[in-house]
């Protein structure tokens, strides 16, 4: 029988760790550094042709120090809040130093601009902002890579002129400006939501953080959720908001007149997903396989 010796060999498998509350992750005692996955929550959006909700920051990279056997708290941010008036913006969710800044606030009525935040907010209807202006701003604060896009604007018709509300911006994509659904150039449908981005952090492909559709008054076509979690923009008098999906980070669909359409809708909740390589040891090598390397030089 051959003799076993020399270096081990070793057999690598990844651990994934989903947060979809807040927790702590505590790493291996092997682990020194990580891939991450951090989203924010949603914001949340407004009534009244309400602007769209926009996506919880989206921040992500491979390679990332962290010290062996060490106990690291996760915040996982809630989504903003949709309201009969103004809706709230995303959380933060945070790992270590990384920090995703919620989704912007999609506002109402009136309103002159929409939130920023990790994506912005889209600009609710009847705003006085100019064409082409008004959404909110995306990846704010500002950290490189951009952690999210620019909320929808005024598509068209002029200052304080009615319009639908601009859809909130998405990870993967600006939010769309407010449209012009029924001719005649008054822009009263709402503005797409902005698409999120794909991930195979779990192993499946899955897309995240999109923004919020926005909402319309006066029977106009509501904007298409972004994909990736993003909500439903009101289409007045015949389908109400629908809110951001949970731990997508999604914004929450703009709303319509609260007194037939209902509420701007709340945002989804963020999530933090961290991925480890185990190593463990396999076997050892055999004594023939070690003279063969050292012949060859290549026994290191």
């Amino acid at each position: 029988m051959p003799r076993l010796i020399g270096a081990s060999q070793t057999t690598t498998a990844a651990v994934v760790t989903t947060f979809n509350s807040s927790g702590t992750y505590a790493s291996p005692s092997s682990t020194t550094s990580v891939e991450y996955l951090v989203i924010g929550g949603g914001g949340g959006s407004s009534n009244d042709a309400g602007g769209g909700g926009g996506a919880g920051g989206y921040r992500t990279a491979t390679g990332f120090s962290v010290s062996a056997s060490t106990s690291y708290p996760i915040t996982v941010g809630a989504g903003g809040a949709g309201e009969a008036g103004t809706g709230s913006a995303g959380n933060n969710s945070v790992f270590s130093s990384i920090t995703s800044a919620g989704g912007g606030i999609g506002t109402g009525f009136t309103a002159a601009a929409g939130g920023n935040g990790g994506s912005g907010g889209g600009v609710g209807g009847r705003n006085s902002a100019a064409n082409g202006a008004g959404g909110g701003s995306g990846n704010t604060p500002p950290v490189s890579p951009s952690q999210g896009n620019d909320g929808g604007n005024r598509g068209g018709g002029g200052a304080n002129a009615l319009s639908g509300g601009g859809g909130g911006g998405g990870a993967g994509a600006v939010g769309g400006d407010s449209r012009d659904t029924a001719g005649g150039g008054n822009f009263n449908g709402g503005g797409h939501g902005g698409a999120g981005l794909p991930s195979t952090i779990t192993g499946s492909d899955v897309t995240r953080a999109g923004g919020g559709g926005g909402g319309t008054d006066g029977g106009n076509a509501g904007g298409d959720a972004g994909l990736g979690g993003g909500g439903e923009g009101c289409a007045s008098g015949s389908s109400a908001a629908t809110a951001g999906t949970a731990n997508t980070g999604g914004g929450g669909g703009g709303g319509g007149n609260p007194a037939t359409d209902g509420n701007g809708k709340a945002g989804g909740s963020g999530v933090v997903i961290i991925k480890e390589a185990f190593t463990g040891g396999s076997s050892a090598w055999d004594l023939r396989v070690v003279f063969r390397k050292i012949k060859a030089d290549e026994w290191t």
